[in-house]
């Protein structure tokens, strides 16, 4: 029997949220489809055996949930969402690629945060920062949403003490044949104990706990899926228009600063090693750090320039269109200039000091931002910048996806490694807590040194453990 859903005030007791019920409504009737059910608790089992010690869990649990939703949800996906399904799964792969934890965490919460914002429908950056906390919204909602559901299974036909009584046969049956067979023949029984899980009091437990966890999350995608909030709509709109020498007084002038900056910072931006020892007081740490902090400063005011700009200058008149083109294009080029020295800088800094997680990490995030002002200069040819949130996530998910590709541990291991051939000097603590990503490029060590760094800062001469003292093997 079909219900009819009735929005709900965001004021009554079933819907105390922020905006109102245009943007995102509190159903009171409806319920979700037999296929979400079943599916939900499918993916809970699946999730409780393949996410617990499992280097391919996280993808088939991603994989389950894409199943989940197709079966859920009617119609066709629209390109953005097949794109986002592609990236999903794409950063669900990271674990069972990478062994890194650093890599596959972040990995796996953009995959959840990407699965959200595009299940959300957004195109605002309203839109996608509200969708990328649709988990904080969604317990409430889901748990009606499916006690209703369950309440109107049809219980007719097969009682459920029966269906508990065939299980416990079939499985009963199932263990006793595979004991019997695994006596029979060590082959079969060494494959049997690979892809039986442990079934003691915790991980019991931890099952259980994954198990409700990994329905629950099959249930609220499906929820978003088949009743998506429209976020877009809560997005401040422009009230009004400034005219043309409003904006590019303002603007000319910060364009002319930064005209002004990179003309007497040449040597400071571009001077690398040498201005760093002409320098009285200057260290390659604070060099490639001032670089840093100095793009990230420049990046988000620039945004937030260019943003308010785009929204409120004039573009009905062609010189209003070639001005805010100009001005633009200038403002994102110089920016490109200080993105370029913040590579260098760390570059320079990677160099002296070797490679580390963080270092890595922060280069990665100024490649990003690079990419950043590349899309502003598109923005500015189009003159429509309606396309850039989306855009910019996607910059975001390849450059996680490219950092994963890179192999961030073996990376790392293989610089340092060669930083050690040169030099002689190497950080046998930070490498010993690299992942088992690194341990082939670890492997071209000396015996000594290699025996430090998998023995954490000891190595084993003769029957004793000692302290890695030797003058080689040193901290910068």
């Amino acid at each position: 029997m079909s219900t009819i859903d009735i929005p709900i005030h965001p004021r009554t007791k079933h819907g105390r949220f922020p905006w109102g019920p245009r943007t995102w409504p509190v159903l009171r009737y409806s319920q979700p489809p037999r296929a979400a059910l079943i599916g939900s608790a499918l993916a809970g089992l699946i999730g409780a055996v393949t996410l617990v010690d499992n280097t391919f869990g996280v993808l088939i649990t991603a994989v389950t949930f894409v199943v989940v939703v197709l079966a859920a949800r009617s119609g066709r996906l629209s390109r953005w969402e097949w794109a986002g399904v592609a990236g999903v799964l794409a950063l669900a792969s990271v674990s069972a690629l990478r062994a890194a934890e650093w890599i596959v965490t972040m990995s796996t919460t953009l995959a959840i945060v990407v699965a959200v914002v595009v299940l959300s429908r957004a195109w605002t950056w309203t839109g996608i920062a509200l969708g990328a906390l649709l988990p904080l919204f969604l317990p409430m909602r889901v748990a009606r949403w499916t006690r209703r559901g369950a309440g109107s299974i049809d219980l007719e036909g097969p009682r459920p003490v029966r269906i508990g009584m065939v299980a416990v046969v079939t499985v009963a049956l199932c263990v006793v044949f595979a004991a019997l067979f695994g006596a029979a023949d060590k082959r079969f029984a060494d494959a049997l104990g690979a892809v039986t899980p442990e079934f003691d009091a915790a991980s019991i437990v931890g099952r259980t706990l994954v198990f409700l966890l990994t329905a629950a999350g099959a249930l609220a995608v499906s929820y978003v899926a088949l009743h998506p909030p429209r976020f877009d709509r809560l997005a401040p709109s422009p009230r009004r228009t400034l005219q043309l020498w409003e904006w590019m007084v303002p603007l000319g002038a910060v364009v002319a600063l930064f005209v002004v900056f990179v003309g007497f910072q040449v040597p400071t931006l571009f001077g690398g090693q040498g201005h760093v020892l002409t320098t009285e007081g200057l260290t390659n740490a604070e060099y490639a750090r001032q670089g840093f902090w100095q793009l990230l400063a420049v990046t988000v005011l620039t945004l937030l320039v260019i943003a308010v700009t785009v929204t409120k200058a004039e573009r009905i008149a062609r010189r209003d269109r070639i001005a805010l083109r100009a001005l633009l294009g200038a403002l994102c080029v110089l920016s490109m200039v200080i993105v370029a020295s913040a590579l260098h800088r760390m570059s320079l800094y990677e160099e002296q000091y070797g490679y580390t997680t963080l270092r890595l990490f922060v280069t990665a995030v100024e490649w990003w931002l690079g990419s950043v002002f590349v899309l502003l200069l598109a923005v500015g040819v189009r003159m429509s910048g309606r396309w850039i949130p989306r855009a910019v996530g996607a910059g975001a998910v390849l450059t996680v996806l490219a950092l994963a590709a890179l192999n961030p541990d073996a990376y790392i291991a293989r610089h340092n490694v060669e930083r050690f051939e040169q030099t002689g000097r190497i950080d046998v603590g930070y490498l010993s807590g690299l992942s088992s990503d690194a341990d082939a490029e670890l492997d071209r060590l000396p015996d000594f040194t290699r025996a430090c760094v998998h023995g954490r800062g000891l190595a084993r001469v003769g029957n004793t453990w000692q302290q890695c003292t030797d003058p080689s093997v040193s901290v910068p």
